[in-house]
């Protein structure tokens, strides 16, 4: 498993060395610790870095938003907005540079860990697409293989998908109409606009649900017609 590099863009000294404290503990590699864009510039030159924390006002001319939209031009490295400011303002600028998260200060350990797995979720591909059967699911930093005869159903949660097997769930950062793209053609059929389901694993329909042995599933009305023209009946 591959270590994750983050660079730390701080320009109040305690709270960068509490950022770090909090990333060591965490098993996350300190790429390094500036104070000022032009730092920040030639350590992305020749680093390699996966995720920046990046305060919004930081030593210097270029503030962490102008910086923000520099990264994006220059090096596309996912960051992290820092800050203590919270105004209108402030905010549509940040949204404008197009950040994986916006964490107020003072903020805890726990929000800190939750916006970074978050960001290198958004950062990377959760679901690759498939060889044959087989997909590969991110799981923290490590790809695992999964084979589409193993999931059960997929539900959609807004930008998120939840991919049931009968041992876990994961999650991946894709819609549930991505994830029907790729299991379309792998006997996946939609019957919900919340629900994708393995017509292999269906043990009965019945009164409007279906059923995957005790798991029951709502069937939507706009997705009835589908689903029984999908069905042999003897």
């Amino acid at each position: 498993m591959s270590k994750i590099n983050i660079l730390i863009v701080e320009d109040e000294p305690l709270i960068a060395d509490d950022i770090a404290m909090i990333l060591e503990k965490n098993n996350y590699i300190i790429s390094d610790i500036v104070d000022n864009a032009e730092d920040a510039l030639l350590h992305l030159a020749s680093h390699a870095v996966n995720l920046i924390l990046l305060d919004v006002n930081i030593e210097g001319d270029i503030d962490g938003i102008k910086l923000a939209h520099l990264i994006n031009k220059k090096h596309q490295t996912p960051f992290i907005f820092l800050t203590s400011y919270y105004d209108n303002n402030t905010l549509t600028r940040a949204k404008a540079a197009n950040p994986r998260s916006y964490i107020v200060k003072p903020f805890d350990e726990g929000d800190l860990v939750a916006n970074i797995e978050l960001a290198l979720m958004k950062s990377t591909p959760a679901l690759v697409k498939p060889i044959n059967d087989k997909f590969f699911i991110r799981d923290n930093y490590e790809l695992k293989s999964i084979e589409a005869d193993d999931i059960l159903y997929v539900e959609g949660d807004d930008n998120y998908a939840n991919i049931y097997t009968y041992s876990r769930k994961h999650v991946v950062s894709h819609t549930l109409k991505s994830v029907e793209e790729q299991l379309s053609t792998k006997g996946f059929i939609r019957i919900h606009k919340s629900y994708l389901v393995n017509f292999r694993k269906i043990t009965s329909i019945h009164e409007g649900y279906v059923f995957i042995n005790d798991i029951k599933l709502t069937i939507g009305r706009a997705y009835k017609e589908q689903l029984i023209k999908s069905i042999s009946i003897l």
